[in-house]
């Protein structure tokens, strides 16, 4: 050795022979890893790794543009039935009420206890979904306007042909109750009236001025009332069409000539169609009366209105007042206490007019104005004139 040059120290291997206890070689141990393609090494040895190479490429995102496909709502179909159940909505104007859901979910409720199918009589103008209504047949036939004697005539039709174990009928006045009571005479059967409460095995029907209830199993006609059964699920049925039944010539004694002109206000709230109802917010009376004559609506108020004299007491919409269920609610200046949403529980369609966008009305609202009820008010009894005149 020349100098203070250490001695190269050669390093091998050992490969542990049978039997011997495997040593670690605390060196090779520390040697630096083997550079990945992400990576690369340094002049001095030590790893350098790029974190952009070393990134997994995400996938791309879809463009904002394209729709997601959505899954085509699944169809329920019953090709062999054990049995029939025949429902007559009203359809009053061509379209279900609150009241036809609720017959149609007690209606549906019969065939799933069967294992039946829903047939529906329905108007053939009507532009219903009646698949998403639980039918699983709809006849279609001209029964529009009020003609009890040619419904009850279809319906006695319908159950010749079809032969239902079941038909249901909604009881009201000018509706179902007229024309399942129609039906029930020419049958001579006793139908189960004011149904309540329902089931396969039993039907519960109040009389007796409303102090009693009367049981028994669901004969073949049933008039239901409202709020019997909750309206269908939105499960999609077939609503296969089937032919309506021919009819032979009918002698019509009684002719429709249209609806008789009458004061909205005359009409009590319970029975009203279109409600236009005022709160602590409005303060142009008048307004409020010439936009109600002008939409041609009843007139309704709040608790806090009918309180302070503005209004009479039957006028009052609310858990204290009335319960209503019209089409349309239109509410001009009401905040929205609690009593009063449940009066309006079962109302198809709410308007608000509030200058609080965080009332509790026009969170209940399918459609809002956050404006002054002063201002819209004769903006729309305007825009309802000129409708009327056609200008």
């Amino acid at each position: 050795m020349s100098g203070n040059k250490r001695p190269r120290i050669e390093r091998r291997r050992v490969v542990p022979q049978p039997g011997t206890r495997l040593r670690r070689d605390p060196r090779a141990e520390r040697q630096p890893p083997v550079a990945s393609a992400a990576e690369e090494p340094s002049p001095t040895g030590r790893i350098r790794r790029d974190p952009r190479a070393a990134r997994v490429p995400a996938k791309p995102a879809p463009a904002m543009n394209q729709p997601t496909a959505q899954p085509a709502p699944r169809t329920i179909i019953i090709d062999d039935p054990a049995c029939l159940i025949l429902a007559v909505p009203d359809f009053e104007d061509g379209r279900l009420s609150s009241h036809d859901r609720d017959l149609l979910g007690a209606a549906r409720m019969l065939a799933d206890a069967a294992k039946g199918a829903l047939v529906v009589l329905m108007p053939s103008t009507s532009k219903e979904d009646i698949a998403t209504a639980g039918a699983d047949r709809t006849i279609a036939a001209d029964i529009s306007g009020y003609a009890p004697e040619a419904r009850a005539a279809l319906v006695l039709a319908c159950i010749e042909t079809l032969r239902p174990r079941h038909v249901l009928f909604c009881e009201t006045a000018t509706g179902g109750g007229d024309v399942g009571r129609r039906v029930g005479a020419a049958l001579g059967e006793l139908p189960a009236p004011h149904v309540i409460r329902l089931s396969a095995s039993e039907a519960a029907s109040r009389g007796n001025g409303g102090r009693s209830d009367y049981l028994q199993p669901p004969p073949r006609l049933l008039f239901v009332a409202a709020e019997t059964a909750d309206p269908p699920a939105e499960a999609r049925r077939e609503a296969r069409s089937l032919p309506p039944p021919a009819l032979s010539s009918l002698k019509l004694r009684i002719e429709d000539r249209g609806i008789a002109a009458t004061d909205p206000n005359a009409v009590p709230l319970t029975e009203a169609d279109f409600i236009v109802s005022a709160g602590n917010g409005v303060t142009d009376w008048p307004g409020f009366h010439d936009v109600a004559a002008a939409l041609g609506a009843a007139e309704g108020g709040s608790r806090v209105v009918c309180d302070t004299g503005l209004l009479p007491r039957e006028r009052q919409v609310g858990a204290s007042g009335s319960l209503v269920e019209p089409r349309c609610y239109l509410a001009f200046g009401i905040a929205g206490a609690p009593q009063h949403l449940q009066g309006i529980l079962r109302c198809e369609r709410v308007l608000a007019v509030n200058t609080d966008l965080h009332a509790e009305m026009v969170k209940r609202a399918d459609l809002a104005i956050i404006a002054d009820a002063q201002a819209v008010m004769p903006a729309l009894a305007r825009l309802a004139k000129d409708r009327r005149l056609g200008s």
